[in-house]
C-alpha cells in the first residue's frame, strides 16, 4: 500500500492507534473491557468520550453530542437531547424520571409532581390518564339529540318537494341561498317557486329582477297559477326591476337603503335575479369581490333569507361565472343538463352545500312542469 493511500484510510488507522492504546493481558491478549478506543464511533464501554456519538455507558461520556451516557453520576447535559436519565434538565422534551420534567410536553413520568408540558406529563394531571372516553365527556349522562339542535335553528321549506325532501329539516332560515345554472336550466322558476311557497305561509315576499321587466315576471308567475298580481295588490309582494348599469352605479346606495327597505316591508323571504349580471358591471376582479362581498352581507344583516340566481362557468358546471358567490352563501344549488349518448338530454339538481343542515348528495333528475319545478327524490341518473 502506498503512503498516500495509508494516509487516507482514516478508518483503518483509526483501528489501528486505538490497538497500540490498549492494555495487554498476561496472555497477550487486549482486555476489551478495559480497552479506551478511540473508536470514531465510541463504541467501547470503558471511557469512550473520544467517539462523535460519545457512546461511553459508565462513566461521564458526556462528548458525544447527544449526552449518551446513562451512569447516575454524570450529568450528561452536552447532549442537545440531555440523553441521561438522572437531573437530565438539558433535553428540550425532558427526558428524566426523577424530576418534573421541563420539556415543552412534561415528560417527566413521576407521580408527584405537575409536569410543565401543556399536556400535563405528570401521571396524576395528565389528560388521557383513564381513557380517551374521558377527555370527550360532556360532564352529564345525557346523550345527544339531534331535535334539541334543530329546534334551536328556524328552519324554511324550499317549495319544491322532492328538494325539501333531500334536506333534513329544511334551510335555515336568514340563508343566503345561491342556484347556480346554465341558461334554460329554471333559476328564475326555482327563484317565483321559492316565493310563492312563503307567499302561501303568508309572509311577504321581494322578488328584484336585474335581467327581466315588472310586468314580465308577474306575467310569468301568472301563468303558473301563482297570482303574483293578487298578492302585489294585497301588499304581501313587492317586484322590482332594475337596470344592472344603474344598479352598479348607486350599488352603494341600494346597500345602505336595502335593509331598511326590507324592514319596512316585512320581508320574510327576497329572490335576485341574478347576481351574475351585477358582477358583469366591475371589470376588476378585485372591485368585484369587495362589491359583491359587501351587498351579500348587508343582505344577511337585514335578516332575511335570500335566494340568488347565478349563470354557471362555461367550463365547470358547479362553479359560478366569476366563483366568487358560491363562497358567500350558505347554500349552493347546483342545475344542470345530463347528455347522454342513448338518452335524450336531461335536467338534474345536486345539493353542493347547506351550512347547519344534513342534506343529500346524490344527484337527482327534475323536470319543469307547469306546476314549477318537480325533483323526482327516488329517481337516479343513469
Amino acid at each position: 500500500m502506498s503512503e498516500d493511500q495509508e494516509d487516507d484510510d482514516w478508518f483503518e488507522r483509526a483501528l489501528r492507534e486505538g490497538d497500540d492504546d490498549s492494555e495487554d493481558d498476561a496472555d497477550g491478549t487486549v482486555d476489551e473491557a478495559e480497552s479506551e478506543s478511540t473508536d470514531p464511533f465510541g463504541d467501547d464501554t470503558g471511557d469512550g468520550d473520544s467517539g462523535p456519538f460519545g457512546g461511553a455507558a459508565d462513566d461521564g461520556g458526556d462528548g458525544g453530542p447527544f449526552g449518551d451516557d446513562t451512569d447516575a453520576g454524570s450529568d450528561g447535559d452536552r447532549g442537545p437531547f440531555g440523553g441521561e436519565t438522572s437531573d437530565g434538565d438539558g433535553s428540550p422534551f425532558g427526558d428524566e424520571t426523577g424530576d418534573d420534567g421541563d420539556g415543552p410536553f412534561g415528560g417527566g413520568d413521576d407521580t408527584g409532581d405537575d409536569g410543565d408540558g401543556p399536556f400535563g406529563g405528570g401521571d396524576d394531571e395528565n389528560l388521557f390518564d383513564d381513557d380517551f372516553g374521558s377527555a370527550f365527556e360532556s360532564g352529564g349522562d345525557e346523550e345527544f339529540s339531534d331535535e334539541e339542535l334543530d329546534s334551536d335553528i328556524p328552519r324554511i321549506d324550499l317549495g319544491i318537494e322532492g328538494l325539501d325532501n333531500m334536506i333534513q329539516g329544511g334551510v335555515p332560515e336568514r340563508h343566503l341561498i345561491v342556484t347556480v345554472g346554465s341558461a334554460g336550466s329554471g333559476k328564475t322558476t326555482f327563484g317565483l317557486q321559492f316565493l310563492y311557497h312563503g307567499l302561501q305561509q303568508g309572509e311577504n315576499a321581494v322578488f328584484i329582477t336585474l335581467e327581466q321587466s315588472h310586468d314580465s315576471i308577474i306575467d310569468t308567475a301568472n301563468e303558473w297559477g301563482w297570482e303574483f298580481d293578487k298578492y302585489e295588490a294585497e301588499d304581501k309582494l313587492a317586484v322590482v326591476d332594475l337596470d344592472p348599469v344603474e344598479m352598479a352605479n348607486s350599488l352603494d346606495n341600494i346597500r345602505a337603503e336595502l335593509p331598511q327597505l326590507i324592514k319596512d316591508f316585512d320581508a320574510d323571504r327576497l329572490v335576485l335575479d341574478s347576481v351574475s349580471l351585477l358582477e358583469m358591471m366591475y371589470d376588476d376582479p378585485a372591485k368585484r369581490r369587495t362589491e359583491v362581498f359587501d351587498f351579500t352581507r348587508s343582505l344577511k344583516d337585514a335578516g332575511v333569507t335570500t335566494f340568488l340566481t347565478s349563470e354557471a362557468s362555461e367550463s365547470n358546471p358547479y362553479a359560478s361565472r366569476h366563483g366568487i358567490i358560491e363562497y358567500l352563501t350558505d347554500a349552493v344549488f347546483v342545475l344542470q343538463y345530463i347528455r347522454g349518448e342513448a338518452r335524450e338530454t336531461r335536467l338534474a339538481v345536486e345539493i353542493q352545500k347547506i351550512r347547519n343542515a344534513n342534506h343529500s348528495r346524490e344527484m337527482k333528475p327534475y323536470e319543469i312542469t307547469n306546476e314549477g319545478l318537480s325533483v323526482y327524490q327516488q329517481a337516479n341518473i343513469f
